[in-house]
């Protein structure tokens, strides 16, 4: 899994993703895009795309498209609509992009050389800039309903919360 960090400039959303979709086909990679304003950490997106797979292993996925299903755990939420919101939208958005190779391969080089292209390829659709770790605290508390209570409760961190909110999905299901 690569991530790539930076400011898309969204003038339409749909080209956009499909630019993003484009790159996906081409390498047969999963490319997906999150506001990176809702992303806590790189663990947030590692722990979503590792429950996502298992899920699809399992025939347990609610979304046909890999890239979905790592966005609704990444929202913790099974409604793909509500999940959208952790997505990408028109104008100025800081962004981080998670595109990976199915895995599973045998050519462990192959695959990174792979994921590599795509994100690459990413990359030239976006402004420079580090996103990951830059996430909107107040943004982030809302979405994921984490309360000053519940926060207060825990010897962790809001990162800490949200990726045992990514964990928990598959038991709420």
């Amino acid at each position: 899994m690569r991530l790539v960090e930076g400011i898309a400039h969204i003038d339409d959303l749909d080209a956009f993703l499909s630019e993003l979709t484009t790159i996906g086909d081409d390498t047969d990679c999963t490319v997906q895009a999150f506001d990176a304003r809702y992303v806590v950490d790189r663990t947030h997106l590692q722990r979503a795309l590792e429950l996502a797979d298992r899920a699809i292993n399992r025939g347990e996925n609610v979304a046909r498209d890999r890239g979905v299903e790592v966005m609704l755990y990444a929202a913790g939420r099974r409604q793909i609509d509500r999940a959208l919101t952790v997505g990408v939208s028109e104008g100025e958005c800081p962004v981080v992009v998670l595109v990976a190779t199915e895995g599973g391969s045998d050519d462990a080089d192959r695959d990174d050389a792979v994921e590599a292209t795509a994100a690459d390829a990413v990359a030239d659709l976006l402004s420079p800039a580090e996103t990951l770790g830059e996430f909107d605290e107040s943004l982030v508390r809302e979405y994921f309903d984490v309360s000053d209570r519940e926060l207060a409760a825990t010897d962790g961190t809001l990162a800490d919360v949200i990726h045992e909110r990514v964990a928990l999905l598959d038991v709420r299901k």
